[in-house]
Order: C-alpha cells, then structure tokens, then sequence
C-alpha cells in the first residue's frame, strides 16, 4: 500500500510517525462521523457541546498521530465531555420537564443552594456514563480490527485511547450509581454490585483493564479486537437488559446482600471471570494463528498477529491470574454463607456451579504444569471454559433456581 506522509515541517518536530492512506481515511472517518452526529442532533446541541463533540474527534485523533499536546486536550474534552453528559445535561433535562427552563433553569442549579439539593439527583447520571462507555467500546472494536486488518498504527493509538476512555466512563457509572444509591433513603446506599447489569458493567471494566495490562506488557494490539468482541457483547446483553428488562432502576437491597461481604466477594469474582474470557478469547487468537501458519504463512493472519508463544503465554497467566481471584472469592463467598445462612456450603446451584468452574481451571493449570501441556489443545479448552464459566455467571441465573436467584433475569 503507498503511504502518504505529512510534511517534513511535521516530521522533524517528531509529533507524527508515517501515516498511511488507511490512516487518513480513518480520521477523515472520525470527523465524518462527528459531522453526521452534529447534522441529526444539531437541535438538541449548543455551542458547548458542538465544541465537545468535534474536540473529542479532533483529540483522537492527535493522539493517533502520536501528536503529544493531544493528550492534555483529550484529558481537558474527556473532563469537560463528563460533566456535560453526565452531570449538566440530566439536570437540566430533569429542570425542563418540571416546566422550569432557560435563565430560570440556569439560576437554580447556579445560585440557589435549597432548590439545587433539592436537584441534586438529576445532577449526576450514571446511565448517561453507561451509554458513553457501550459506545466507546464499539468503537474501540472497530478500530482495534482496522488497525488489524489494514495495518494501521494510527487506528492502533486511538482504539486504545478509546478502551481507557470506556473504562473511565465505566468507573465513572458505577460510582455516580453508587452515590445515587444513597439518594433512595437513610441506609439505603450500596456498592453497584448486586445485580446483572451493575456486575456486566464491572466485567467490561475489568476485562478491558486486564487485557490493556497485556497489550503494553507485550507491545502488541493485534489480539485488541478480538478480545473488544467478548466485552462488546457483554455490552450488547446490557443494553438489552436496560431497554428491556428496565434493570437500570435502583432498588434497595434484598436482605440476603445487605452485608459487608458483597463488597469483596462479587468484584474479586469477577476479576476471575474476566481473566477467564480474556483467556477464551485470546485462545481463539492462537488457533486462527495456528491455522494461518499451516495454510499461508504468508498471510495476514500469519503475520500480524502475535506469535504462538506470547499467546500461549497471555492465556496461560490469564488463567492463572483468574483461577487465583476465582479461588478467593470462592472461599469469600462460603464465609458469607455461613454468616447469612448457617453453613459455609449447601449444593446451591450457583456453588455447584461455581465448583466445576475451579475444578474445570485447576485441571487446565495441572495439565499445564505436570504434563507440560501446551499449543491448540490447551487453547480449545480455554474457549470451551469460557461456556463453562457463562453458564455459571448468567446460565445459572436464567435457568435454575436457588438461593441466588436474586440475580436472575
């Protein structure tokens, strides 16, 4: 593919490294879309957030190009983004369907300090930071397979910007629902860890996070899309469960998860389930290597993505670090069986299947260790551990009953 490079005033300030046509064409792509955006909500949009809007392109872009000033802009329109989507916007939505608008609206959330905590809940939206943070994962999806598929550095630079941005968005919902948990009544406040969709946001979260950890640990982005399209549809099952279900509402506590435990239990859980569906995915990445290299060694495939030992590698300490976590929260949760119900075990369905997920992983470590096993085989028992581990996460949910059907759909 010919390259086109800026101009030699650019280079030699060493803000950019050689651009390709596809890099061109991705950020004319992201302009465009900002351009698209603007043109259907134009009407809905002041000059603030039209700024936001093309800044937020216009940052990505810089940092695509390894334009260092870019990152303080992106850090300024990623602020400033926030407090417009997440804290401005709802209140004055929130303002505007009470009848209160314009220098009224204005001077309420501004001056007036008895009517703005009155406001105070309309003033965060955890919802709004989830929304931006589904859509930023998309994205970064679609850019972790260009940069792939066409080779393209740039494309690269701003998936990953787009997978911490995500991240932010998503520790950012799940703290402002938190803190509007507190808003339901005296003692009410939890940690947004009880139900499905407050736990899919957390595995995104953690998933991302780990794998952004392997990313910079081995220097490669190649393995980014495939393992974007594991959290995508972690994303895609929690939008369903929002417009669907309306599980976005917070409710108080059942009493069986009123209790100090849930704090530690369910996030170390699912820093297990997140290393295991890193592991999965990035199984699925060796065997497509594996393939490549037997039918065209010369192909893309064959070329761009990782070697097979760095792999083999990532999904091995995926696993090892998910079957640690995995095993603490395990012991966690027995020790809060035994303060809500009297016993630290009783063959629920959820331990059980809990049980097997341990049992499925400390065989694959034993394997690994004692017999040396390596390669495809260990690859393919990574995937199918990931349906293991689904079904024990959400399956268990959906179909069966017991003393966690608290957690069903």
């Amino acid at each position: 593919m010919s390259e086109n490079v800026l101009p030699k005033q650019f280079q030699t300030q060493g803000w950019v490294k050689k651009l390709t046509l596809f890099d061109w064409l991705f950020a004319i792509a992201l302009l465009a879309g900002s351009g698209y955006a603007y043109s259907e909500y134009a009407s809905y949009m002041d000059e603030y957030e039209v700024g936001i809007l093309f800044g937020s392109a216009l940052s990505l872009i810089g940092l695509g190009w390894g334009w260092k000033p870019s990152r303080l802009l992106f850090v300024v329109v990623s602020a400033l983004s926030l407090f417009a989507i997440s804290i401005y916007n709802p209140a004055m939505q929130a303002l505007a369907e009470m009848g209160v608008t314009g220098q009224a609206a204005i001077d309420i959330l501004n001056n007036d300090k008895e009517q703005s905590k009155f406001f105070l809940k309309f003033l965060i939206s955890s919802q709004s930071a989830t929304m931006w943070m589904s859509a930023l994962f998309f994205m970064a999806t679609v850019a972790y397979f260009i940069e792939l598929l066409g080779r393209s550095e740039f494309a690269g630079k701003v998936a990953t910007a787009l997978v911490w941005s995500a991240i932010t968005m998503g520790l950012v919902g799940l703290l402002v629902r938190w803190y509007e948990s507190y808003l339901l009544g005296d003692g009410i406040g939890y940690i947004p860890v009880s139900n499905l969709y407050e736990v899919f946001i957390l595995f995104a979260v953690i998933t991302a996070m780990i794998y952004l950890y392997y990313e910079m640990r081995y220097e490669t982005r190649a393995m980014g899309g495939f393992v974007l399209l594991i959290i995508s549809a972690a994303v895609i099952f929690l939008l369903w469960y929002h417009f669907e279900k309306g599980a976005s509402e917070i409710k108080p506590l059942v009493p069986a998860l009123q209790s100090y435990w849930m704090k530690i239990h369910v996030p170390t859980n699912f820093v297990g389930y997140g290393a295991f569906a890193l592991a999965a995915m990035v199984g699925i990445v060796f065997l497509i290597k594996e393939r490549a290299l037997r039918h065209n060694p010369s192909g893309l495939m064959a070329t761009r993505l990782p070697a097979t030992d760095i792999l083999d590698d990532v999904m091995y300490k995926s696993i090892a670090l998910g079957f640690a976590f995995f095993t603490v929260a395990t012991v966690l949760g027995a020790m809060w069986a035994a303060e809500a119900w009297g016993g630290y075990w009783s063959w629920d369905p959820k331990e059980t299947w809990a049980l097997i997920v341990w049992l499925n992983y400390a065989a694959w470590l034993h394997m690994h260790f004692t017999k040396g096993w390596r390669g495809a085989p260990m690859a393919w028992w990574a995937v199918i551990g990931l349906f293991i581990t689904t079904f024990a996460f959400l399956g268990v949910n959906m179909f069966l009953s017991g003393l966690h059907s608290y957690g069903g759909l």
